[in-house]
C-alpha cells in the first residue's frame, strides 16, 4: 500500500500512485499537450505582429500621405487589440463552459480565414477593419490556454509552464521575422503583391492547426485517453492540494475576481508591459530599417535577434522563479532592465551598441512573462479563474493598442526614434516600480529536507 509521504515538491502523493509514476504522468502531461499548444502560439503571434512587414509595402495600397502613415499604420495595428478586448473575457468564459478542444479550435480556424483575407485590403477603412475583426477572431486564445494550463499544472511549476508556452511568442520572432522578409520578396509572383502573399501563407497554418486541436487536445485530465482514471483524478486532486496550501485566498466567482484589487493591478501592469512590448514590435522592423538601411530580406534577419535572447531569457527566468518561488521581484527587474534597454537604445549612436540596447529592452521586458503569469493564476480558480485571467489579458493588451499608435504619432511628430523609444522605456520603468507593490505568493510548502 502507498503510503502518504511527501514528494520532492512537499505535496503528498495520492494513494495507489507512486513516484515513479508521477514522474511518468508529468512527462506525459508536458510532452503530450505543450508541443501544440507551442506550435499554435507561434502561428498565433506571427499572424498577429507580421502586419509590422506587411507594412514596409502597404503605403502606397492604402494611398496614404507619409506625413502620416505612421498614425494611420499605428491605428491599424493597434485596432487588433480593441476587438481582442471587447470579446476576450466572453470568449474565455465560453471556453470554461464548453471546453478548451473545441473552442481553441474554433478560434484557430476563424483567425486563420481573417488573416487569409487581409489579401482583399484596399483602403483604411479595410485595413482597420480587418485588423480589428482579426482581434475579435484571435481573442480568448492565449487566455484560453492559460487557463487550460492550471487544469494541468499545480501553481508551483507555472512559471516554468507558462515561459515554455510563451517562448512560442518569441520564436515567432526568429522564425517569423525572416520568413516574412523572403515572402515579401514574392512580390508580382501569380499577380498578388509581396504583402497579399505575406498575410495568404501565414494565415493557412492556423486553419490546419485548429483542425488537428480539434482532433487531438483533450478538454481536461478526465479526458486524456493516454491518463487511465486514477491517473487523471490524482492530476486533479494535486493541483487542488497545492493551492490550498499555498495560503491564497481563491478567487473562485466572477464577482470576485472582477472586484479584487490585485487583479486589477495586474491588469494595470500587463497593459504597461503591452505598450512597451507591442510598441517595440510593431516598429522594431521599420527601425531597424531606418538605421541599418539594408534590404528587407536583411531587415528580416536582424529582427530575428532580438527574439532569439529572449526566449532563452524566458526559459532561465522561468526556472529561477519556479524553484526559489520569486514572482515579484523578476517581473520588476525584468521591467527595469528592459527600461534601461530602451533609454540606451535612444541615447546610443552607434548603430551596433544601439542594437544591443534594443536587445537588452526586448529581453527584460518577455522574461517578466513566467513569474507575471504565476502571479496571475495563483490565486484565481474556477469560473474566476477563467473570467480573471481573460480580464488581465484584455484590459493588459489594450496596451497593444496605444504602444503602436504612440509610436506612430511621436515619430510623425518629431521626425525620429528618440522620443518614442524614451517613452516606451518611461512606461517600462512604471511597471517596474509598481510590480514591487504586488503582494509576494509563497512557495506552497517548503521542499522536503
Amino acid at each position: 500500500m502507498h503510503t502518504q509521504t511527501q514528494d520532492q515538491d512537499g505535496i503528498r502523493p495520492t494513494a495507489g500512485i507512486s513516484p515513479a509514476e508521477e514522474r511518468s504522468i508529468r512527462s506525459q502531461i508536458t510532452w503530450r499537450l505543450l508541443p501544440l499548444l507551442f506550435l499554435c502560439y507561434i502561428i498565433a503571434y506571427i499572424d498577429r505582429i507580421n502586419v509590422g512587414f506587411a507594412k514596409l509595402q502597404l503605403q502606397q495600397v492604402l494611398g496614404v500621405d507619409p506625413a502620416v502613415f505612421g498614425r494611420v499604420y499605428g491605428l491599424g495595428a493597434g485596432l487588433f487589440f480593441i476587438g481582442y478586448f471587447i470579446f476576450e473575457v466572453p470568449s474565455n468564459l465560453m471556453l470554461h463552459r464548453f471546453g478548451a478542444r473545441i473552442w481553441i479550435a474554433r478560434i484557430m480556424v476563424l483567425w486563420g480565414l481573417i488573416s487569409m483575407g487581409m489579401i482583399f485590403i484596399k483602403s483604411t477603412t479595410g485595413f482597420y477593419w480587418m485588423r480589428f475583426l482579426l482581434g475579435a477572431a484571435e481573442a480568448g486564445f492565449f487566455p484560453g490556454v492559460l487557463l487550460y494550463l492550471t487544469y494541468w499544472f499545480p501553481p508551483r511549476d507555472r512559471a516554468k509552464t507558462v515561459a515554455l508556452f510563451a517562448t512560442g511568442g518569441v520564436i515567432a520572432g526568429i522564425i517569423g521575422s525572416p520568413l516574412s522578409g523572403m515572402i515579401l520578396g514574392l512580390n508580382g509572383l501569380a499577380g498578388l503583391a509581396g504583402w497579399q502573399w505575406l498575410f495568404l501563407i501565414e494565415g493557412i497554418p492556423a486553419v490546419l492547426l485548429g483542425i488537428i486541436v480539434f482532433a487531438f487536445l483533450p478538454n481536461g485530465p478526465r479526458q486524456a485517453r493516454w491518463l487511465t482514471e486514477a491517473q487523471g483524478r490524482w492530476v486533479e486532486t494535486r493541483i487542488a492540494e497545492e493551492a490550498a496550501l499555498s495560503g491564497q485566498r481563491q478567487c473562485h466567482r466572477l464577482v470576485d475576481a472582477f472586484t479584487s484589487g490585485r487583479v486589477w493591478l495586474l491588469c494595470l501592469l500587463y497593459f504597461l508591459l503591452n505598450v512597451g512590448g507591442y510598441g517595440y514590435e510593431m516598429w522594431l522592423p521599420s527601425i531597424l530599417k531606418d538605421f541599418s538601411g539594408t534590404s528587407d530580406f536583411v531587415v528580416g534577419f536582424l529582427n530575428a535577434i532580438p527574439y532569439v535572447a529572449a526566449a532563452i531569457a524566458m526559459l532561465v527566468v522561468g526556472r529561477y522563479s519556479d524553484r526559489t518561488g520569486h514572482r515579484r521581484w523578476p517581473v520588476a527587474l525584468g521591467a527595469m532592465a528592459s527600461a534601461l534597454g530602451f533609454a540606451l537604445s535612444s541615447l546610443l549612436h552607434n548603430p551596433y551598441l544601439a542594437m544591443a540596447a534594443l536587445i537588452l529592452a526586448f529581453v527584460g521586458l518577455k522574461s517578466t512573462l513566467g513569474p507575471f503569469w504565476a502571479l496571475g493564476t495563483a490565486f484565481l480558480s474556477g469560473t474566476g479563474a477563467a473570467g480573471g485571467i481573460a480580464l488581465i489579458n484584455s484590459v493588459g493588451n489594450l496596451g497593444g493598442f496605444a504602444g503602436p499608435f504612440l509610436v506612430g504619432v511621436i515619430r510623425d511628430q518629431t521626425g525620429s526614434n528618440l522620443a518614442a523609444l524614451m517613452m516606451l522605456g518611461g512606461v517600462l520603468l512604471c511597471m517596474g516600480l509598481l510590480a514591487l507593490a504586488i503582494p509576494e505568493v509563497s512557495p506552497p510548502a517548503e521542499k522536503a529536507k
